[in-house]
């Protein structure tokens, strides 16, 4: 979501929908297509979707909408997007490992 308003923890269906520029029916049509997106409710039964949901609805409208896959098809990427992600893992972890990794063996230098 390119934004300039700070991060939130939840975002409501309208301001989702909005930002792409689509009905909200659409949302609770994808979230029985797709089980990533769970969003919580609150007292009113108002849907709250968390920056991860709202991060896989945009992915889920990339691949429908602007590419033209099937909803099986959207499916299948983000199925596999999983598993690379698993197998190569997150980028920030891996970059905050090598650099405790760095830091560590220049600790081992100093201390030899």
């Amino acid at each position: 979501m390119v934004s300039d308003e700070p991060e939130k923890l939840f975002y409501s269906i309208s301001e989702v929908a909005g930002n792409l520029n689509v009905n909200p029916s659409l949302l609770r049509f994808w979230e029985k297509e797709f089980p990533a997106i769970r969003p919580v409710t609150n007292k009113k039964g108002n849907r709250m979707y968390t920056r991860k949901e709202v991060d896989i609805i945009y992915r889920i409208y990339d691949l429908v909408k602007v590419k033209g896959f099937t909803l099986q098809g959207a499916r299948d990427q983000l199925k596999n997007k999983k598993q690379v992600a698993v197998i190569t893992g997150d980028p920030d972890v891996k970059s905050t490992l090598l650099q405790i990794r760095s830091f560590l063996l220049e600790l081992k230098k100093e201390i030899s």
